[in-house]
């Protein structure tokens, strides 16, 4: 299982444009996203599963607008959130033949003024669906989907909240980005808990910490901080519950692009406690567009893949095996999906920036101008910032989340 988070910026924005990018389930079943035909934006789901994948409208009465979310469920049903006269209504949509069908829940209003609300990441299971309310002072997780009575706010958390990691797999332990007091700082939310909240994540007393991605199988999780680099965040791992401190490696960057942003969105389920091999795929954009990066803790160099073309970008899911399957959308293939066997060499050796980018070809071997010959073991990462480790300041309920 997989869990990421994507911190809004202007990128996402521009992201939510319809036909942009698409919602995964965890098991990788089913994707969402709201699709444009003749200028209308329409819901549309995608099963995965399948021997090949497939694509069903889901239009409602008229069509929706830009800003509209949706997200598919384990059971084939899209959860969507609609703004209507400042309430945020959702539904669930489901095929009936050659209409859609659409089953209310309710709605969530927002009295504070500026404040915003968004669906988090799928949670596991494909049961329940949460939302996230951002007010000036507070942020409240709200139960919109699954539960017996219609939304329900299940958590309010001080400070203002954004991100949204899943820390296991029963969909209990979520992981907010709280500023607070100037600071951002990772917190841990204890859902069957009536919301508890527990410290995750500070790395340096001033510094702004947040986490991108966790994968529960193996325990690895990837932050964003400023601690090595002040006023600069940088890429850094480390292991849920581990005595080891949060590394910044030099693979985690992309040196020849100095303004490339680079953010984990996947990560390669079932390395149970073997983090070292977790594979990571990243999404790099940059002045030439977006493209691939694949990396993890033992290869210590970053593989770059070009997308597919019509990526529905920052979209994937790895496979048990390592095969990353990356959803598009062409005018001559509606709903497609790429399989990518990601070059893992048994010394870690493989591509770099200069071998594949937007539209390049994916070469075998060393990044061009790279020392060492397949065969050879990968030269090891300069001397970087070790920082304190990635565990809760009060140790639970978090640390049984992870054996080590």
């Amino acid at each position: 299982m997989t869990a990421c988070a994507i911190e809004p910026s202007a990128a996402d924005e521009e992201d939510s444009a319809p036909g942009a990018g698409c919602t995964i389930t965890v098991d990788g079943a089913y994707a969402a996203r709201l699709a444009q035909q003749d200028g209308s934006c329409f819901p549309e789901r995608w099963t995965l599963d399948g021997p090949e994948p497939y694509a069903v409208p889901l239009p409602g009465n008229q069509p929706e607008e830009p800003g509209t979310e949706v997200q598919p469920l384990g059971d084939g049903r899209v959860l969507i959130r609609r703004l209507v006269d400042g309430r945020h209504h959702f539904a669930l949509l489901y095929p009936t033949g050659p209409g859609t069908g659409e089953l209310p829940l309710g709605a969530v209003e927002c009295p504070d003024e500026g404040a915003v609300l968004r669906l988090l990441p799928p949670a596991p299971g494909g049961v329940l669906a949460y939302a996230l309310a951002v007010g000036p002072r507070s942020s409240a997780v709200w139960l919109v989907a699954g539960g017996a009575f219609g939304p329900e706010r299940v958590a309010v958390v001080p400070g203002r909240c954004a991100g949204g990691v899943w820390l296991d797999r029963a969909g209990r332990m979520l992981a907010l980005d709280r500023e607070l007091g100037g600071r951002t700082k990772a917190v841990v939310v204890d859902l069957e808990r009536g919301g508890e909240v527990s410290p995750l994540l500070q790395i340096a007393a001033d510094s702004d910490d947040r986490l991108l991605l966790a994968d529960p199988d193996s325990g690895l999780i990837l932050v964003g901080s400023d601690a090595p680099s002040p006023g600069q965040e940088r890429l850094g791992w480390g292991v849920l519950g581990s005595t080891l401190p949060v590394r910044f490696p030099e693979s985690l960057r992309v040196p020849e692009c100095p303004d490339c942003v680079v953010t984990p969105f996947a990560a390669q389920p079932g390395q149970v406690l073997v983090p070292e091999s977790c594979g990571v795929a990243l999404r790099i954009d940059g002045p030439l567009g977006s493209w691939v990066g694949v990396w993890r803790p033992r290869a210590r160099r970053m593989c770059h893949l070009p997308a597919p073309e019509g990526w529905l970008t920052g979209a994937g899911v790895w496979t048990q095996d390592g095969v990353l399957r990356l959803p598009y959308a062409t005018g001559e293939v509606p709903c497609g999906v790429a399989a990518v066997a990601v070059p893992w060499g048994e010394t870690g050796e493989y591509g770099g920036p200069g071998d594949a980018g937007p539209g390049d070809p994916v070469r075998d071997g060393t990044a061009a101008g790279a020392s060492g010959t397949p065969g050879e073991p990968a030269e090891p990462d300069p001397p970087g910032p070790v920082v304190a480790r990635p565990v809760p300041l009060q140790q639970a309920p978090l640390a049984r989340l992870v054996t080590n």
